[in-house]
């Protein structure tokens, strides 16, 4: 990033200095929590629905940050410097807008409804010899991540590739102004974010207004909407635009597509001129995005036939981190796409939240870069070297020369097998592990080695769509509300280190579990974070305690015995407790009439401090019962003051859980408990389709397909005979795995390449059949058990029941595996 000092900061976001002017700033920090290296930084404390940036100054000062912009600055930080402006976010977007404007070399803007990343990493991919590019990392399209990616440009770069990601109207002019694109690239027009736009209409001007002052535009011709909207835009008339298509009006002209099992041969024809090339892709998306590429080459006026290469190498694009368990009671992430400044930054700040003591980092040479070896691995090293590792692997013949520049224990091979040769299992213990390099060096390989267990059954955790639900409810609450989230039955079934990790990494106030051993995991394994557990045993107490696990307190005898306990084992401190108040569910709670005792109890004891009082809704999820719900709040009310008002005393309040959170927000109190809505579902059908994102995907392969002709049967029992010639896919899981057997004779579906697939005769301990008479498909497809489609949604339906049940029955022997954007 290129250096600004702190005065011309200052002129250039109209801002107020208080502090020296002379501080030079090259770094740029949103989170306290990902402050490694702060040398040269300032910390921008921006206003959220939920967290103000302002809380965290001193986090950010105690880890060594002394320049800030801020609203309001405070008085009591010795050496510190900040500018105070309105809005410190519109100040990091002047300050973007400022620093575009320094440099003329051609700048793409990317924008549309799919497609976007993957265009821009395989323009990076095509053209990263010719150019020194500066792009947007990973996803970085919002508001914010625009602003970000543009400061990114230096004066070594010649190539600018940005992407621009719009949900609402009117977001796109400012992002115009922030990127200052010359050539526009619009990828697919599709239905996304379609909730907040009246029409695709609206939404096609709303991403147009990206290119409003571009000299080219590179578009699909065959969109007779979008064409006939930029033929009689003022501006968009009159430029160069570049298109693909079928028609002979096209730049490029399709002339044919043919494609096979493994890869893809395109035919076009530009100026006269034929030209073939092929993909190493199949889908309908991939054969778009590379001509889209393929355009955009030409508006760069570059000859296009020399890149034929370049486009049958072309590498899948997974943007997510692969968070797994590890051999040994390890973590590993796996983030081995490339391996890029930018994301090796991203990929260490994930490393680093991980409550492992011990790390330690593989990493290969970097490819795509124009920097000489000397100054790239100089610049690579001084992004790790403020980490603590206990060890790092340099895989790469480049690489391993400048192994000198690393500062922990550092062990170097030139290949990815001469490493493997060395590895031993009993190496790796406890510790945290980040594979970070690119793709030709196979570190698969050494990520197959490290994984506990692996199959073709897989239950994938969303963590970054876990937190975008989670933020959606938060965008339904009062700045002061306080958020509680349910990590019981191993968190539905997700796994509860890994989401409680990410939840605690997001600043949630609370997490709940069931019992006091799943607090005592989480505690052993490094959460930190307030754990209430809602039904604590009395055997349990003595965890409890040493685990410093706040327990659910429900009745007369459970606080006598809880009490017992503490003094048993000389707690001389008031131990936190929360105490439930029955008010209609009728499972468990302190009813009126024990009131009286309760009080006395509490008036007349130090050894308990009394930090929530709340109670659980029956009827939250059913629209009809509003009135129950009422009744339930209006008795909570009055339990909460008579204990309150008696003790003297204002603990937290709570009732709502996630639907709740949805219907009732008045009623919010001072926390709400976030369950099943974290993972994408809720009740109110409108606002999970609106807001809301599957987090979790269950998915497996299709083992082996077999053709049956009338009369012959499927699976156990016989319960299905086929009518006609048909094809039957074999599945490698079965009810032992959480498939209920009760959807199976065609109650049940699967998803196989877009289309659903209806489960056959009966399911199988470990194995059942579905019939893809109709559906293109080989033995090997993914196949979704539940996710996008089929939705959790669909299966709850079918088996007429709730997704917790279908959540939480997913069999452990299923591997679970955690992507984080």
């Amino acid at each position: 990033m290129k250096s600004y000092n702190l005065n011309q900061l200052t002129r250039i976001i109209n801002g107020t200095l208080i502090g020296k002017g002379d501080e030079i700033i090259n770094q740029i920090f949103f989170d306290s929590r990902m402050i490694i290296n702060p040398i040269h930084g300032i910390f921008f404390a921006f206003h959220g629905n939920q967290k103000d940036g302002h809380h965290y100054l001193q986090d950010a000062y105690q880890k060594g940050i002394r320049n800030f912009v801020v609203e309001k600055a405070p008085t009591n930080f010795v050496d510190a410097n900040f500018i105070e402006v309105k809005n410190p976010l519109n100040a990091l977007q002047i300050w973007a807008k400022y620093h575009r404007k320094q440099f003329t070399f051609p700048v793409i803007g990317i924008t549309g409804s799919n497609g976007k990343t993957i265009v821009k990493e395989w323009l990076n991919q095509l053209l990263w010899k010719k150019f020194s590019i500066v792009r947007s990392p990973k996803s970085y399209n919002s508001q914010f991540g625009a602003a970000l990616s543009i400061l990114q440009m230096e004066d070594k770069n010649d190539l600018g590739i940005f992407e621009a990601g719009i949900s609402m109207p009117n977001e796109m002019q400012n992002l115009e102004e922030i990127i200052q694109p010359t050539i526009g690239v619009l990828t697919k027009i599709g239905e996304a974010h379609l909730e907040n736009f009246e029409n695709q209409e609206e939404i096609i001007f709303e991403k147009l207004k990206l290119f409003t002052h571009v000299d080219k535009l590179v578009y699909n011709i065959e969109n007779e909407k979008l064409h006939q909207i930029i033929l009689e835009d003022e501006h968009l008339s009159k430029i160069d635009k570049i298109t693909y298509g079928y028609t002979n009006f096209a730049t490029v002209k399709i002339n044919q597509i043919l494609s096979n099992q493994t890869n893809t041969q395109i035919s076009i024809l530009h100026n006269q001129e034929e030209f073939t090339y092929t993909i190493p892709f199949i889908d309908d998306a991939s054969i778009k995005n590379s001509l889209i590429c393929l355009t955009t080459l030409i508006s760069l006026n570059i000859d296009y036939k020399l890149f034929k290469e370049e486009f049958n190498q072309l590498l899948p694009i997974e943007m997510r981190l692969e968070i797994k368990e590890a051999i040994n009671n390890s973590i590993l992430i796996n983030d081995t796409f490339n391996s890029d400044l930018n994301s090796l930054k991203i990929g260490l700040n994930v490393l680093n939240q991980q409550p492992k003591e011990k790390k330690s980092l593989v990493l290969t040479d970097i490819l795509q870069s124009n920097l000489s070896d000397e100054e790239l691995y100089q610049q690579t090293a001084d992004l790790v070297n403020p980490y603590h590792f206990d060890e790092i692997v340099l895989i790469g013949e480049k690489i391993s020369q400048f192994k000198h520049l690393f500062q922990s224990y550092v062990r170097s091979y030139n290949s990815t097998e001469e490493f493997l040769e060395q590895f031993k299992h009993q190496n790796v213990d406890n510790e945290a592990i980040l594979l970070k390099g690119s793709r030709p060096f196979k570190l698969e390989k050494i990520s197959n080695e490290l994984e506990t267990r692996s199959n073709d059954s897989v239950l994938e955790i969303n963590l970054q769509y876990l937190i975008e639900n989670i933020n959606v409810y938060r965008s339904l609450l009062k700045p002061t509300t306080k958020l509680m989230c349910m990590v019981k039955a191993n968190s539905y079934g997700t796994g509860s280190f890994e989401v409680a990790n990410m939840l605690q990494n997001n600043g949630v106030d609370f997490l709940g579990v069931a019992i006091a051993d799943e607090g005592k995991e989480l505690r052993e394994a490094g959460i930190t974070v307030p754990i209430i557990v809602m039904n604590p045993e009395q055997s349990s107490y003595s965890t409890l305690i040493d685990y410093q696990l706040e327990p659910e307190i429900y009745s007369l005898r459970v606080l006598k015995l809880f009490i017992q306990k503490l003094q048993e084992k000389q707690i001389s401190t008031a131990y936190p407790i929360h105490l439930k108040m029955e008010t209609g569910m009728n499972r468990l709670g302190f009813h009126e009439d024990d009131f009286y005792e309760l009080i006395a109890i509490l008036k007349n004891n130090s050894q308990v401090e009394v930090r929530s009082i709340f109670t659980h809704l029956a009827t939250a999820d059913m629209p009809e019962e509003a009135d129950y719900v009422n009744y339930q709040l209006n008795r909570f009310d009055k339990s909460y003051a008579t204990i309150s008002e008696a003790l003297d005393i204002k603990p937290i309040k709570h009732a709502l859980n996630s639907p709740g959170i949805v219907a009732y927000s008045d009623r919010q109190y001072d926390m709400v408990r976030l369950g099943i809505g974290m993972y994408g579902y809720s009740e109110y059908t409108d606002f999970m389709q609106k807001y809301l994102k599957p987090v979790v995907r269950f998915k497996t392969v299709i083992s082996q397909i077999s053709e049956i002709e009338i009369g012959e049967t499927v699976s156990y029992g016989r319960r299905f005979t086929a009518e006609k010639h048909t094809k039957i896919a074999t599945l490698p899981v079965g009810y032992a795995d959480g498939i209920r057997r009760s959807l199976g004779y065609g109650k049940g579906k699967v998803g196989i390449n877009g289309q659903l697939a209806t489960i056959t005769g009966t399911i199988c301990m470990d194995m059942m059949m579905v019939d893809v008479t109709d559906i293109p498909c080989k033995e090997g497809d993914e196949v979704t058990i539940f996710g996008d489609s089929p939705t959790i949604a669909d299966v709850t339906k079918w088996l007429e029941t709730i997704p917790y049940e279908v959540l939480t029955s997913v069999s452990h022997r299923i591997k679970r595996v955690y992507y984080k954007e």
